[in-house]
Order: structure tokens, then C-alpha cells, then sequence
């Protein structure tokens, strides 16, 4: 056995009122485990976290793009059952997301929804466990 570390993958994103994302973030929620900001005020570094989900926010440096539109990249929250897909859709609509996919069953079997959150980042949460086959 190797003393090689598993690999893993956090995400990060940046947000030109990254206090407003974490509120928002808190809405949904995510805890705030850590929360460092610059002298100006601005957050340059946070982290929030829900069950085994870590995520790191920072302010977007002057002359960042905020994404566009839906149908890019995004980020994916797997939930425990259809009724958190649900719930986490109402938390974050009733929260200030935009609309992209209302709660549906997928033909897979699963169950989805998907978000702008307010910058226009894509969220989405889903039953489908990436990595099982169907």
C-alpha cells in the first residue's frame, strides 16, 4: 500500500460580493468555516461546508466575467433522496436563484434541479450518484 495521499477535488468560486454568496450559501444550508478578509473588507478567502461538501468562495478580482448563462460548467450537489431535490430548489429560488430546471424525474431514475445562483453560477442538485452505474 502506498503512502500516496487519495486524491480529491474542491471546488472554488469567485464572486464579485462574495458576502452576498455566502448568505446565500447559508440560505441553502452551508455552514461558514472559515472567513478571512482583506483589509478593503472584502472576503479573499472563506470556506463553507455541508455534510461531507467543502467549497471555497473568494472575491473576484476587478475585470472577472460572471458566467454568462446555463448550459456550462456547474457545480452538482448529490442529495439523499427526491424530497431534498425539492427542498433545496424552494431554499434557493426562495433565496434569490434563478430558475433553470424545476425538480423532474430523469428517465434514469433520479430526480434533479438546476439554478443560476445570484451571480449566475450553475447549481445543480440531483439524486444520480456520479461514478454508479444506473
Amino acid at each position: 500500500m502506498s503512502n500516496v495521499p487519495r486524491t480529491r477535488l474542491y471546488a472554488y468560486l469567485s464572486y464579485a460580493d462574495a458576502a452576498a454568496a455566502l448568505e446565500w450559501l447559508t440560505a441553502l444550508g452551508f455552514a461558514i468555516t472559515t472567513r478571512q478578509e482583506g483589509p478593503d473588507g472584502n472576503v479573499v478567502h472563506a470556506e463553507v461546508r455541508r455534510d461531507d461538501v467543502a467549497l471555497m468562495i473568494t472575491t473576484a478580482e476587478r475585470g472577472s466575467a460572471v458566467p454568462p448563462s446555463a448550459g456550462g460548467n456547474g457545480l452538482y450537489l448529490c442529495v439523499a433522496d427526491a424530497t431534498d431535490v425539492d427542498e433545496w430548489y424552494d431554499r434557493a429560488v426562495g433565496a434569490g436563484a434563478r430558475e433553470v430546471v424545476p425538480p423532474e424525474d430523469t428517465p434514469w431514475g433520479g430526480r434533479r434541479a438546476r439554478v443560476l445562483d445570484p451571480e449566475g453560477h450553475e447549481w445543480s442538485a440531483g439524486t444520480y450518484q456520479p461514478g454508479q452505474s444506473w
